[in-house]
C-alpha cells in the first residue's frame, strides 16, 4: 500500500496567505488536522494506492474553500469520499473537471501523488475524462442557479472523506469496502473532522448525497450530541439505476420538499 504525497512547501506558502481567523482559514484547518490523523493509519492489502487530494490537489481544494466558504452556511451537502476523475483530480468535492475549471472558476496547480495507479493518473484541470457524478451534480445546480454565489451564498459541497482508495487491479474501493476495523478507524477520525465543520459552518441541515454519507452524518452528530438535521438525496452515480433515468428531476422534486430550491434560485 502506498500513500500519496504533495510538496509541503506549497501547502505552507499557500496556507499563510489566508486570513487569519477566517471561516475559510479555519475549515482548512480542521481539513489539515484530519489529514495529520489519517496518516497514521494503515489499511489492507486490498487498498494498494491511497490518494490524497489535500495534498496534491491542495492549491485548488484552497482556492475552492476561500472562494466560496467565506461565510456560515445553512445548508451541508456531504459526499463520501473522492472518486478517481472527480475530486481525486480537482481537489473538489464531486469535482467533474470542466464544471470545476468552466463554472466554479477554481484554479491552482495540482501536483503528481507520490505513487499512482496506471490506470489512475492525475492529469488535475487538463484531465480528459469526466466524472458523471460531478457532471450530474454540478450541472444541476449549474442549471438552476444564476451563478454559483447563488448556490454558495447558503450552501457548501464537502466530503465526508478525503482519500480516494484504488485496488491493484485499478478498481475504486470505497470506505464501505474496507474490513470494518480499518474502516471505523478511518470513520471516526472523519466523524470527527465533520462535526468540528458543522459546529464552525453553523449549519441547521445536512444532505448526504447518498445513505452511506446520510447514515454517517447521523451517527457522528448524534455521538457528539450535535442536533442537526439531517436528510438524503439519491446518489447521482451511473451505477445507480434510478439516478440514470433523470436525476436532475428527481433531486428538484426532493431539494423543493427540503426547502433548498428557494434557497439557491432567490
Amino acid at each position: 500500500m502506498n500513500q500519496s504525497g504533495a510538496p509541503g512547501n506549497a501547502v505552507e506558502a499557500s496556507m499563510s496567505l489566508l486570513e487569519a481567523g477566517s471561516v475559510a482559514e479555519r475549515f482548512l484547518h480542521i481539513e489539515r488536522e484530519q489529514v495529520i490523523r489519517l496518516k497514521d493509519l494503515t489499511f489492507p492489502e486490498s487498498v494498494q494506492y491511497v490518494y490524497n487530494p489535500l495534498d496534491y490537489a491542495w492549491e485548488p481544494h484552497q482556492d475552492y474553500v476561500r472562494r466560496y466558504c467565506q461565510t456560515r452556511k445553512e445548508v451541508l451537502f456531504l459526499g463520501m469520499n473522492p472518486g478517481p476523475f472527480g475530486m481525486g483530480q480537482t481537489g473538489v468535492p464531486f469535482g467533474a473537471v470542466q464544471l470545476v475549471r468552466d463554472w466554479l472558476q477554481v484554479r491552482g496547480q495540482v501536483y503528481q501523488p507520490a505513487c499512482e495507479h496506471p490506470k489512475r493518473p492525475v492529469r488535475g484541470l487538463e484531465c480528459p475524462h469526466t466524472e458523471v457524478s460531478g457532471a450530474r451534480f454540478w450541472g444541476f445546480f449549474r442549471s438552476v442557479c444564476a451563478g454559483p454565489d447563488a448556490f454558495f451564498r447558503h450552501c457548501f459541497v464537502h466530503n465526508h472523506c478525503p482519500l480516494l482508495f484504488v485496488s491493484q487491479s485499478g478498481r475504486n474501493l470505497t470506505p464501505a469496502d474496507l474490513p470494518a476495523a480499518q474502516r471505523e478507524q478511518l470513520l471516526q477520525v472523519c466523524d470527527d473532522a465533520l462535526c468540528e465543520a458543522v459546529k464552525l459552518l453553523g449549519v441547521s441541515m445536512i444532505i448526504g448525497v447518498g445513505r452511506f454519507a446520510e447514515q454517517r452524518a447521523r451517527k457522528a452528530l448524534s455521538a457528539a450530541g450535535i442536533s442537526v438535521r439531517v436528510e438524503c438525496v439519491m446518489h447521482p452515480s451511473p451505477r445507480n439505476p434510478q439516478a440514470n433515468k433523470g436525476w436532475d428531476k428527481i433531486i428538484r422534486v426532493k431539494l423543493e420538499e427540503l426547502g433548498v430550491m428557494n434557497l439557491i434560485t432567490a
